[in-house]
């Protein structure tokens, strides 16, 4: 039964229903994760919209790069305690959207001034695979099996050894530049991890699902959706670097 509720997602995997508190009051329900998910959306424009500003004004840049920073840092703390301290979740969620969104904004307007309008075709990208997906699963042409967890699982895994991999090397002045470039090898890698990225959402889908099925206490509402904001993140980080390769061959 615990291979049943495995997701690729750190947020959202098998182990987060055990040992949970039993729930005596309200329960997770689909309608409040979808709430939250909406706020900690709002929280993660927010902050972006304030450092893709600071962005555009030259004499704001440094602050920006060093907002960028701390979103970057800030952001991976605050996943971490949620992660491990899912009942922090309703303050640490909102946290993480607010740090997150300093990151995003300042790296989209970096990239927009290289090619303008890249930010809003990789937020309509990821939003429109978002809907299309969430209607696939809702509609049951896409089934969540354990097969097709296990394979998400896998492409997930491989991508994260992959980057963890090119870092290290990095230190070492090994890059992959046909990897990271703009020929039809980096186009179709980055092809074949957005598409890893956009099945982790219908995982998250099924989890939230499974958590409400399952009673979870009313908290884990902010937990899931923390879990569906970080899959959402990866995607528009992924769809950005997409575009970017698509546009550099122009």
């Amino acid at each position: 039964m615990a291979d049943l509720m495995r997701t690729s997602n750190p947020a959202l995997n098998d182990k987060v229903f055990r040992g949970l508190p039993g729930a005596l009051g309200e329960t997770m329900t689909l309608e409040g994760t979808v709430n939250k998910t909406g706020i900690l959306l709002l929280c993660t424009t927010g902050t972006a919209a304030w450092t893709w500003h600071l962005a555009m004004n030259p004499q704001t840049l440094p602050l920006d790069s060093m907002l960028l920073l701390v979103g970057l840092i800030g952001g991976l703390i605050f996943a971490m305690v949620t992660i491990f301290k899912k009942t922090w979740a309703p303050v640490t969620a909102p946290v993480y959207a607010l740090l997150e969104g300093l990151a995003l904004g300042g790296l989209s307007a970096t990239l927009e001034v290289r090619y303008p309008g890249i930010a809003i075709e990789s937020v309509c990208l990821t939003f429109g695979t978002l809907f299309v997906l969430l209607l696939a699963y809702r509609s049951g042409m896409i089934r969540v099996t354990q097969k097709f967890r296990l394979g998400v699982v896998a492409a997930t895994g491989a991508i994260f050894l992959f980057y963890l991999a090119e870092m290290i090397l990095g230190f070492f002045g090994i890059h992959f530049v046909s990897v990271n470039g703009s020929g039809p090898i980096g186009i179709g890698i980055s092809l074949v991890i957005v598409c890893v990225a956009a099945l982790n959402l219908v995982l998250d889908f099924d989890f939230i699902e499974s958590g409400v099925a399952a009673g979870a206490p009313k908290y884990m509402e902010w937990y899931g959706a923390f879990g569906l904001m970080v899959t959402l993140i990866w995607l528009y980080l992924e769809m950005l670097r997409l575009m970017a390769k698509l546009r550099g061959r122009r």
